[in-house]
């Protein structure tokens, strides 16, 4: 198992103790014991260290290979870094990446170049058969959809076809040559013969980071698009499986989250915010080879394990305040029809 762990006692531009190998004896960690010190701190440098010890427990029980970055935002917005696992290690970032080309596409609309309301049309050759999300359930082609309703699908529940539709409108080298521009070049899709298709390609856990923290911080896209974008990230039927399992709707709200999985990799990387809207904890977990890689639900050890950390990492940070752009979420509730 990976464990090139760094403990985050205060440390902002880089973090400061490296954990040597786990022992045998350490591994055998009881399925609570990431909460047994979630006490809230007072400053982001208690937070960080205590992040990082739950962090250890958590993923030497969960076993395989991690690989993370994690910092807790500081009265003045800078982050301490609480976890520096392997951060610059270039891996396959699966649906984590869809973000990037959220990124891209939306970087588009702000110049001027699409619309939101736009039409895509869906045709039965461009959708994945068996893929995640809905257009595969569908079965009515040819139809069209607008590029707005395509983000959404992209972004919450995670549709493949809609990886596709983004290609319609952003083709591979484009959306690579967006995402240099703004300082992400390992942060890329992979290009295929067909040049609006492209397999999700790469990132790191640092630039996985640092994208979702200029993201919020509204340096990557207009505010209108910010919002889009976190809007969808934050709903209801965004991702629940990991971070936000074991949170109630009102906290599911605060979080902001996209994983990947293929293969024996389950990823998760996401902005945690405090209750008025402002940044709080930035988060990029990878994890692969653990048990189960056929397990695709929130039995995983590595989902299990991102569900103790998400509690924690609410816990521990209750009595912080974010610090930067303030992103309220707009309201949603359920409707019975009507």
């Amino acid at each position: 198992m990976n464990r090139r762990t760094a403990l985050g006692f205060g440390t902002v531009a880089t973090a400061g103790t490296v954990l040597g190998t786990t022992s045998p004896a350490a591994a055998a960690v009881d399925a609570d014991a990431v909460d047994t010190d979630a006490a809230p701190a007072a400053t982001a440098q208690l937070v960080a260290a205590r992040v990082a010890r739950a962090y250890e427990r958590a993923t030497t029980q969960a076993g395989g290979n991690w690989q993370a970055y994690v910092s807790v935002t500081d009265a003045a917005g800078a982050p301490v870094v609480a976890v520096a696992d392997s951060p610059d290690q270039r891996l396959e970032a699966y649906s984590v990446n869809k973000i990037a080309v959220a990124v891209a596409v939306l970087d588009k609309v702000d110049r001027g170049l699409l619309a939101l309301d736009q039409r895509l049309d869906v045709t039965e050759s461009i959708v994945v058969p068996g893929g995640d999300g809905i257009f595969s359930l569908d079965g009515a082609y040819p139809s069209s959809v607008t590029l707005g309703h395509a983000l959404a699908a992209l972004l919450t529940v995670s549709d493949d076809t809609a990886v596709r539709l983004c290609g319609l409108v952003c083709p591979a080298l484009e959306l690579n040559a967006i995402l240099v521009a703004k300082g992400f070049p390992n942060t890329q899709v992979q290009p295929v013969a067909n040049p609006n298709r492209f397999f999700l390609g790469t990132s790191t856990p640092r630039e996985t980071h640092d994208l979702l923290r200029a993201l919020v911080a509204g340096a990557l896209l207009s505010p209108t698009a910010t919002t889009f974008l976190l809007n969808l990230l934050r709903s209801p039927i965004a991702y629940t499986d990991g971070i936000r399992r074991v949170m109630s709707s009102a906290e599911r709200a605060r979080v902001a989250t996209k994983a990947g999985w293929f293969d024996s990799a389950r990823h998760e990387a996401g902005v945690i915010f405090d209750p008025a809207g402002a940044p709080l904890l930035t988060y990029a977990l990878f994890a692969d080879g653990q048990a189960d890689p056929d397990d695709f639900g929130a039995t995983h050890p590595a989902v299990q394990a991102r569900a103790r950390l998400g509690r924690f990492f609410l816990t521990a940070t209750a009595r912080l305040a974010g610090a930067g752009p303030r992103l309220r979420l707009t309201t949603q509730r359920p409707s019975n029809g009507g």
